[in-house]
């Protein structure tokens, strides 16, 4: 009897809506309520939630920012050749990626850290079709070290791996829980948008991703969910096409 509602429970649970997804996590959400460094609940609550995506069929590949240890303009605007402190910025996500990477893999979690900076003892040099069919085989994907360029950010970054990778959406997760016509933490009245267009977003000028992410993800046609990672099982829920956050998509009529 109790196995018969099990199945029957089994079979209510809503699947996801994505196959494959693009999951963005920047530095600064990662260190928590902390300025620096890496939050281990932060982190474990990240890795369930990926483990939990995983086990409902979902292919997911994540890239990380730098921010909680190193954030390259920060350094140009102290006088730091811009190159150069972005390029300590790329280093400083391939310490995140092997600290989630360590965290997913105690989890049971098969991983693979594929770096665009070329560090074989650590890392797997970014190939596109090796990282396609690692997705195939159901192996968590983290993105480290940008582009390999400086003067682009990691959201660009997540863009672009985003249409390499041929996934269904990018999920943003941030320390804001989407995006507001003007900063909510200097504007108690801002407006959040429930649902924006790519153009009206860069028509705006909103920062809560740079420009050139924005456009990529409008020539590629691929929506983009902006939420908060604080918020618990925000990656599960938006993943399973849960309202949360804002969703940016080509038209204001499109649906999640």
């Amino acid at each position: 009897m109790e196995g018969g509602g099990g199945k029957e429970r089994e079979q209510d649970k809503k699947p996801p809506i994505y196959k494959r997804v693009m999951i963005k996590l920047s530095g600064e959400a990662l260190a928590g309520d902390q300025q620096f460094g890496l939050d281990s609940g932060r982190m474990e609550s990240i890795a369930e939630q990926i483990q939990t995506l995983t086990e409902a069929g979902v292919q997911a590949a994540i890239v990380i920012g730098g921010g909680n240890i190193w954030r390259g303009v920060s350094g140009s605007q102290r006088g730091m050749d811009r190159a150069s402190a972005d390029y300590m910025g790329m280093l400083a996500t391939c310490i995140n990626a092997l600290a989630l990477q360590d965290t997913l893999e105690a989890k049971g979690v098969a991983t693979r850290v594929m770096s665009a900076i070329e560090m074989r003892q650590v890392a797997e040099t970014y190939i596109r079709r090796r990282a396609l069919r690692h997705l195939d085989k159901g192996r968590v994907l983290i993105f480290a070290a940008g582009t390999g360029n400086p003067f682009f950010s990691t959201d660009t970054t997540a863009a672009l791996r985003a249409a390499e990778m041929e996934a269904d959406v990018i999920l943003m997760a941030k320390k804001v829980d989407g995006v507001y016509d003007s900063d909510p933490a200097q504007n108690p009245n801002a407006k959040k948008f429930e649902h924006l267009s790519y153009g009206e977003a860069l028509r705006r000028e909103l920062k809560v991703i740079d420009s050139t992410a924005f456009s990529l993800c409008m020539d590629n046609r691929i929506p983009l969910i902006i939420f908060n990672l604080a918020h618990e099982g925000s990656i599960v829920k938006a993943a399973m096409g849960e309202k949360i956050g804002t969703i940016v998509t080509g038209a204001l009529n499109a649906s999640q």
